[in-house]
């Protein structure tokens, strides 16, 4: 059994009943409890009318046996009636049931996504939890686990309500034929269950290995779709294909011991289900020939018989189903706890372990969980500034920045430089929230006014229209104004290829990487923030290419943080922030000639 599976615990089942219940607590939960309640009133309605034909049935049978012609047209018209009666409602009652499952799943998905997509709820998940093997494929989980546990959880939910009304409708009847016969249906159904369990209690770990495994093999094959030619060029076939069979190989060795199990299991569970036939028979059949029943009691015992151990013996004939449904259940509730701990505040840097960089509960102290000290993050409109901030590599723990003291105010334009590009990314990530090992205050304006360019352009599928202006202003900025825009950048050609505003591409076929980034740096400043941190795009562009990125930022009043290189030109700049190795830095602010400055040197 794996270390993951092991969270199916209490505290699983207890999220389990909490999301049934928040269902039932939500917008739809009217429209669920009212489907559930007609799927509760068809339940009925065929247990009722399965009754009933075990009594038509065993009459129509006895008719048979009597040569009763008068009797035998009748209760077939009756049968045929019971019949389509039956059918009716076992469609209604399936409809039903997929019309609630649906709506089960479209409210969990989007519920998960609306947390997933919380910033940086998707970035933290990802960078953390999954890097350290703690979770894996959180858009499987979400696509097919929640499809999967909202069509189990109720389809197991009716089955067993089912098997209790089925209790209660049949047990009278097979009390009435033998009541011997219900008891060997009680114990061969309870002896069956036990043995059922012990055969197959590892197909609950196998199946939940297997779906991560089948989902690592579906992403190797997406990656190579997705890199085609990168791969082409590069001639990384290989490699490729190796990563690819390796998975394989995984997906194919688990599965062959799910296969082990099941043939184990089916040896037990086959034979149970074809002794169901004849225990009927062997009980009753001495009653007729005695004279103590008639003969239609034979095939109403086996009806009976059925139904009732059918009820009794759901683990038994779903027990892979139930495998498969208890792994679901696991991988959902370690995603919620995932993200719950992705959404975490972290604790204050007073509270952290001086040894360990860790809270005062330490692994290594007192053997209790922890979490990282926290970086204060406050908002102030016209300000950028850092107070005694100091960050540290979530790998190690050593300080990557020191002690850093600065004020940015409103129109300033710092370079930021140095030997020390590991300082550059932290101070970059940590600004925008995404570098938690540390302490110290950042003051910041709110994220509408400040925005962030990585080195590596991010352009999603979509049309220019919709990578140039922030969600919700498509129709407010105007068509000239981003048109004015990408001709500051000489970006008509690119205009011309995607043939207008309006048309969707995958853009990264279409574009160089220099022209994505240009519409990423067109995107800031139609969108006009106070602040823009622009992360290494000279690795993209020319050096007169950045020139121009700073020339239009300074033209529109935008004050910007460039983690480039110092040969851009310190013309460019009011101050230069420079990192030295050990994580010491220096401020540098330049005089009027851009080529002398006054420095303000780390405490």
């Amino acid at each position: 059994m794996t270390a993951e599976f092991s969270q199916i615990n209490r505290l699983t089942w207890l999220r389990f009943v909490r999301g049934i219940k928040n269902f039932v607590a939500s917008e739809a939960g009217r429209k669920a409890v009212i489907l559930f309640v007609g799927l509760v009133l068809f339940l009925l309605a065929i247990n009722g009318l399965n009754v009933l034909n075990s009594y038509v049935g065993r009459d129509f049978m006895t008719a048979i046996a009597e040569r009763n012609q008068q009797g035998f047209v009748w209760l077939a018209v009756v049968y045929i009636g019971v019949l389509a009666a039956s059918t009716l409602v076992a469609v209604y009652y399936r409809f039903t049931e997929e019309r609630l499952g649906l709506l089960w799943r479209d409210w969990l998905t989007r519920r998960f996504v609306n947390v997933y997509l919380e910033h940086p709820t998707y970035y933290r998940l990802n960078d953390r939890l999954i890097a350290n093997g703690e979770i894996a494929n959180p858009d499987q989980r979400i696509a097919d686990d929640v499809r999967a546990f909202t069509v189990t959880t109720l389809s197991f939910t009716l089955m067993f309500l089912n098997g209790a009304f089925t209790v209660v409708a049949f047990s009278g009847v097979m009390w009435s034929i033998s009541p011997v016969l219900l008891g060997v249906a009680v114990i061969y159904a309870v002896v069956g269950s036990y043995l059922t369990i012990r055969l197959g209690y590892s197909l609950v770990g196998l199946n939940y290995n297997q779906l991560d495994k089948e989902a690592n093999f579906r992403v190797d094959l997406i990656h190579v779709r997705e890199n085609a030619e990168s791969i082409a060029l590069l001639r990384r076939e290989g490699r490729a294909k190796a990563r690819v069979l390796r998975h394989l190989d995984e997906l194919m060795a688990n599965f062959r011991k799910i296969i082990t199990v099941h043939r184990n299991l089916g040896f037990f569970t086959t034979g149970y289900n074809y002794l169901i036939q004849i225990i009927p028979a062997l009980i009753v059949a001495p009653l007729y020939i005695r004279g103590d029943v008639e003969f239609g009691a034979i095939t109403q015992a086996a009806m009976a018989f059925a139904h009732l151990l059918g009820a009794f013996s759901l683990i038994v004939t779903n027990f892979q189903s139930i495998s498969s449904f208890a792994a679901v259940i696991a991988r959902l509730g370690t995603l919620a706890e995932a993200i719950e701990q992705a959404q975490a505040t972290p604790v204050p840097s007073s509270e952290v372990c001086p040894h360990h960089r860790r809270t005062s509960e330490c692994p290594l102290c007192l053997e209790t969980p922890v979490v990282p000290a926290a970086i204060e993050v406050c908002e102030n409109d016209g300000l950028l500034a850092y107070e005694r901030l100091t960050l540290r590599s979530p790998e190690d723990g050593h300080i990557v920045v020191k002690d850093l003291s600065v004020s940015v105010q409103a129109g300033t334009r710092l370079l930021v430089s140095g030997e020390n590009d590991i300082a550059r990314v932290a101070l970059f990530k940590a600004t925008a929230g995404l570098w938690e090992m540390g302490d110290g205050r950042i003051i910041r304006p709110e994220l509408d006014q400040i925005m962030f360019l990585p080195e590596r352009p991010y352009l999603p599928p979509g049309t220019l229209r919709e990578l140039l202006v922030r969600t919700g202003q498509e129709l407010v900025i105007d068509e000239s104004r981003i048109r004015a825009v990408l001709g500051a950048f000489d970006l008509e050609p690119v205009l011309a290829r995607a043939g207008g505003l309006d048309m969707e591409h995958d853009w990264g076929s279409i574009m160089s990487l220099a022209e994505q980034q240009l519409i990423a740096v067109s995107r800031l400043v139609i969108a006009a923030p106070k602040f823009v941190f622009l992360d290494r795009i000279d690795t993209a562009l020319s050096i007169e290419q950045v020139h121009k990125v700073l020339d239009v930022l300074n033209a529109n009043g935008i004050a910007y943080i460039n983690l480039g290189g110092i040969q851009d030109g310190l013309q460019y700049y009011d101050a230069v922030l420079e990192f030295a190795a050990d994580g010491e830095w220096t401020w540098k602010a330049l005089g009027p000639e851009r080529n002398t400055y006054t420095e303000k040197a780390a405490v």
